[in-house]
């Protein structure tokens, strides 16, 4: 029962939004009294969140299997694994993705079991400067100041970070993160609409300029 109230909700929110999300509506279509979808779901904003961390599990877990299938290969191939799957999965779960990455939901405030689920995409990306780094220290490169302005900027990050983790790099990390995001973000709520005939191909390249200028390549 669980499982078909999230299914009916999930349905609700390609016709109504998150916001428009409604226990009532949602109960009757699967055959409840409002009052029995509480013993389930005790809030719209508890069903809101279980829809949230599904959202996040299975973005995160179609990204983790894509990198696994190349972990054994250069970052380059890596960031492009994990950002096509990315783009893939947002394009086949648009609401879901909206849910997740879209404008803010009115009243609702997400708790702290959502944090964890949404970590899992940054924790790949993670794993790739890791990488970049020890590569980094096996060639004997310099690393690269950032402003004293940008370095306080950071603190928050600092502080979830390995000490060992140069500035510089979690910067190329978070721009990554955004990068990623807001190009799959446009064409998902149609702010690329009819820019590019084909919008597949300008994604592959797009990425792959990102990950020149952040310096994940092989």
């Amino acid at each position: 029962m669980t499982d078909e109230i999230k299914a009916a909700a999930r349905r609700q929110l390609a016709t109504q939004g998150s916001s428009g999300l409604s226990l009532r509506a949602v109960a009757r279509e699967v055959g409840l009294v409002s009052s029995a979808v509480y013993r389930y779901f005790p809030s719209r904003d508890a069903l809101l969140t279980s829809l949230i961390i599904d959202s996040y599990a299975s973005l995160g877990e179609a990204a983790e299997n894509a990198e696994a299938r190349v972990h054994r290969s250069g970052v380059g191939k890596r960031w492009h694994a994990i950002s096509h799957a990315v783009h893939d999965w947002a394009l086949a779960h648009p609401h879901e993705y909206a849910l997740i990455y879209g404008s803010p939901i009115p009243g609702y405030e997400a708790p702290q079991d959502t944090i964890a689920p949404g970590t899992r995409i940054p924790m790949l990306l993670t794993g790739l400067f890791a990488d970049v780094i020890a590569a980094r220290e096996r060639r004997g490169d310099e690393q690269h100041a950032v402003p004293r302005r940008v370095h306080r900027a950071i603190a928050p990050l600092r502080e979830l970070v390995p000490d060992v983790v140069p500035d510089d790099l979690i910067v190329s990390g978070m721009m990554a993160w955004t990068y990623l995001f807001g190009a799959v973000s446009f064409e998902v709520f149609g702010q690329r609409h009819n820019a590019f005939s084909d919008d597949a191909a300008f994604f592959d390249y797009e990425i792959t300029r990102i990950a020149e200028a952040l310096g994940l390549t092989d």
